[in-house]
């Protein structure tokens, strides 16, 4: 089984191999993006950057007033 590669240009040329042959240049971008947020997500909740589900049920019900 084939790691995620640990240089960020291994990890592009991963997500761009994973797409099928017929993508869109839009489509691989958005898989990009959505890959980088998953990633940043995962830096953030090892560094212990986290809230918990009742402080972000606080914080979007304060976005509908």
């Amino acid at each position: 089984m084939d790691t995620a590669p640990a240089t960020p240009e291994g990890q592009l040329r991963r997500v761009i191999d994973e797409q099928p042959d017929d993508s869109s240049f839009e489509e691989i971008l958005k898989e990009l993006a959505f890959a980088a947020m998953i990633e940043r997500g995962l830096a953030d909740s090892r560094a212990g950057r986290t809230i918990s589900q009742e402080e972000m049920r606080k914080t979007i019900e304060s976005w509908r007033k």
